[in-house]
């Protein structure tokens, strides 16, 4: 489990954020369970480690990317609504 404290924020182009959610959408598949952006990165970096080939292949277009992309956002903004709601109840 990672340290909230050693979260750090970093900015990056729209189409690498897409590439990103590509490849967070494609390891929620093959993991069969919820991925986040930390853990897509992590990933990408151990992979290109081990062969750099995966990374470029990681980052390319895959069919159904948008509807992946479509889905992982409105999850997520399903969470966040959960997550609001439940705050405010705690008030």
């Amino acid at each position: 489990m990672r340290s909230l404290k050693s979260m750090t924020t970093i900015s990056v182009s729209e189409d690498v954020k897409e590439k990103l959610l590509r490849v967070a959408s494609e390891l929620q598949i093959k993991l069969g369970r919820r991925v986040d952006l930390n853990e897509a990165l992590s990933f990408l970096v151990d992979q290109s480690k081990r062969n750099p080939q995966l990374l470029e292949e990681a980052c390319s277009p895959m069919s159904g990317a948008k509807e992946a992309i479509q889905e992982l956002e409105r999850e997520r903004k399903v969470d966040e609504t959960r997550l609001e709601r439940k705050i405010s109840n705690r008030r």
